[in-house]
């Protein structure tokens, strides 16, 4: 069916009846239409997706996504008159923006300024790899703390007899403090 504009204010209930849950139209086209839905209208052929199909096309679960709607990190969702959520392919690109910053090891502030970067057309490069190379000197000193980590706990390994015996080295330097 070849909706248009017109058809969907001429008969807004007609239209709204026959849509599939998963159809959306954005906020400027639906100006001026009196729809029963809250924040946004559908339309045949835009597709819209509830939170799991949100999840499972951006990787973030969609316990993460409440998450990040409740602090913020992303826009509320728009929702249907039944208070099911509905995201745009937009919210599905900021959501894959957000796993992987995550998976890079970002802070959610870090990924709250990123997606301010993203997000700002006029932005200067120069924010954004001040930014990562911030995030990289962290992780460098995060890996020298491991690797002294690793270091300890190997020559406390070496030390340790491994049999029978009830002295152990590893919890005698654990019990040291």
């Amino acid at each position: 069916m070849n909706t248009t504009i017109g058809d969907l204010r001429a008969n807004p209930v007609y239209y709204l009846a026959t849509m599939s849950f998963s159809q959306r139209l954005s906020r400027q086209a639906c100006a001026g239409l009196e729809l029963p839905t809250m924040g946004r209208c559908i339309l045949p052929g835009m597709n819209a997706l509830n939170i799991g199909e949100a999840a499972k096309a951006s990787g973030v679960s969609a316990k993460m996504i409440r998450h990040y709607e409740s602090i913020g990190l992303i826009d509320a969702a728009r929702r249907t008159e039944a208070g099911y959520r509905l995201y745009a392919q937009r919210d599905v690109q900021v959501l894959q923006f957000i796993h992987r910053a995550r998976a890079l090891g970002f802070s959610l502030e870090q990924i709250r300024d990123l997606l301010a970067l993203w997000q700002d057309k006029a932005r200067a490069s120069a924010d954004v790899r001040a930014l990562a190379r911030s995030h990289i000197d962290e992780l460098e000193k995060k890996i020298a703390e491991m690797e002294a980590m690793k270091r300890t706990l190997s020559r406390l390994a070496a030390s340790c007899h491994g049999d029978e015996r009830a002295d152990c080295p590893i919890l005698d330097d654990l019990a040291a403090g």
